[in-house]
């Protein structure tokens, strides 16, 4: 693994990192594909736009890009993590305002993509509801930590997260799909979970496919009904769905093949 501290080489963090001390920060995981990064301005679209909301002071994009793209050239294939907290400051929650952010960078090898449909289960961890929060990528990922901690089946590749309401809102690391005929659906993350890059690639692909892609609540029920389930991250891209345990039982999609049609059209572009 490759480190990079503010542009530079090296693996020390001063401890009084608010992103250390609060998880006072946001980051991105970025496929590395044919030595560039995968989807670059819609990481930075996001990233900036989180630095936005949380009032931290973004790196400026044009050094960032270059950064980027340096490491990116180091491998093939491989997976790049960008995380920028507000930065050193006092102790207490408030920020003074002069912080600088801290930019982290580590290159890492490419994680192999499942070569078969997923299994997936629920997870009793949910997600607490923070519209202020929502959509964004922050360091806080409890939530996440706590649910993929519930299996260790090497099997089961992914766990799918509720709110409080039983609504479905996505994967410990990836968003969900739901297709019925041409309609394509993935859950609204409005009041909790993350807006993935991928997922809003395959929202803008969809109608080049033939289908009408909808953001909205999804629940248990919607799953049983589907003709196709599959997720979706910036490493893997979209990933087909056979089975999806739950209480004893398991719902198991009839069909791939839009998945697989996302797929190869992210493997041409």
């Amino acid at each position: 693994m490759s480190v990079w501290i503010n542009g530079r080489v090296g693996k020390r963090i001063d401890h009084r990192d608010r992103g250390l001390q609060y998880g006072d920060g946001l980051f991105e995981t970025m496929r590395v594909h044919r030595r560039a990064v995968r989807l670059l301005d819609y990481h930075l679209h996001r990233l900036f736009d989180g630095c936005g909301r949380l009032g931290i002071a973004a790196p400026a994009e044009r050094p960032l890009r270059r950064e980027l793209a340096r490491a990116a050239s180091l491998r093939p294939e491989g997976v790049l993590k960008l995380i920028v907290t507000r930065g050193v400051g006092g102790r207490g929650y408030r920020p003074s305002g002069d912080e600088r952010a801290t930019r982290i960078l580590t290159l890492h090898p490419l994680p192999p993509t499942p070569a078969q449909p997923l299994q997936l289960r629920f997870c009793a961890t949910r997600l607490g509801a923070n519209g202020r929060l929502a959509g964004m990528k922050t360091l806080n990922r409890l939530e996440s930590v706590l649910a993929r901690a519930e299996w260790s089946d090497p099997r089961v590749f992914e766990g799918l997260m509720l709110d409080a309401e039983e609504n479905i809102v996505c994967g410990t690391m990836s968003n969900l799909f739901i297709r019925q005929g041409a309609c394509l659906v993935t859950p609204l993350v409005d009041r909790c979970g993350v807006a993935g890059v991928m997922r809003r690639w395959i929202l803008e692909t969809a109608a080049g496919l033939g289908l009408r892609a909808i953001e909205r609540r999804v629940r248990l029920r919607n799953l049983a009904d589907a003709d196709e389930v599959f997720m979706s991250n910036a490493v893997h891209g979209p990933m087909p769905v056979a089975a999806i345990k739950h209480k004893g039982t398991a719902i198991r999609p009839a069909s791939v093949e839009t998945a697989m049609m996302l797929r190869t059209r992210l493997d041409r572009s």
